[in-house]
């Protein structure tokens, strides 16, 4: 079985990803209690979009989230760095582009969006403030990001309990269901690892250039909206 390691490596990620693609979205749904499609509508509605806007959603996956962008109107794209992923989600008859992309080099010229996202993708890019910068390359001056991230419940007593089923029985519920549990553990320690709201906030401003940047939590704080504006 393959999993990634905390460096991220753009290979070992991909990889990882293409060993879990064939059940990813059913495993995401049983792992989060079907919170997963109400992240993915919170987005959606976090981004403002209007009919006839252009948004890319990168780390798309199979594009499950890409056809929720879909709903509002506007022309959606997917883009993700695991091949394995974007065929899963063909042979399941997604109706949106999906293509090949790195979140490091995307393949689209500069300002060819309204908006852009990435979702449960960013902690997994070996350099966060390169993607960001990325992100803002390909969006338009005024456009909007959001990032839609696992984060750092509010309340302490919530947050044990959290960590506990995350680092605990995350894994063990993902031998039950996914095609490769072992990457559940990497995804776990990634998690964990992940800065909190502010710190996010914070690494989104400091790349720039991304201006206005602020976060909505869901479910407590177990996901956390960034969104931001480029200047």
């Amino acid at each position: 079985m393959t999993r990634a390691d905390l460096d991220k490596q753009p290979h070992e990620v991909a990889e990882m990803f293409d060993g879990v693609a064939e059940r990813y979205d059913l495993t995401n749904t049983v792992l989060s209690f079907g919170q997963d499609r109400g992240w993915r509508r919170a987005t959606r509605a976090a981004l403002a979009l209007r009919p006839g806007e252009r948004v890319l959603d990168v780390g798309a996956g199979t594009g499950v989230s890409t056809e929720e962008l879909r709903r509002s109107g506007a022309f959606a794209v997917g883009a993700d760095l695991s091949t394995g992923m974007l065929r899963a989600g063909r042979r399941s008859g997604r109706d949106v582009p999906l293509v090949a992309g790195d979140a490091l080099r995307l393949p689209f010229p500069d300002e060819t969006f309204d908006a852009v996202t990435i979702s449960f993708a960013l902690r997994n890019v070996v350099d966060t403030p390169a993607a960001l910068r990325e992100l803002a390359r390909v969006t338009r001056p005024g456009g909007r990001l959001v990032v839609c991230e696992f984060s750092h419940p509010t309340a302490a007593a919530f947050r044990k309990v959290y960590l506990s089923y995350l680092m605990r029985s995350l894994p063990a519920v993902a031998r039950g269901v996914s095609s490769n549990p072992e990457a559940y553990v990497y995804l776990a320690e990634s998690i964990r690892a992940w800065p909190d709201q502010r710190g996010l906030a914070d690494r989104i401003a400091a790349a720039g250039p991304w201006s206005r940047v602020g976060w909505r939590n869901l479910t407590g704080g177990i996901v956390a909206l960034h969104r931001a504006t480029k200047s």
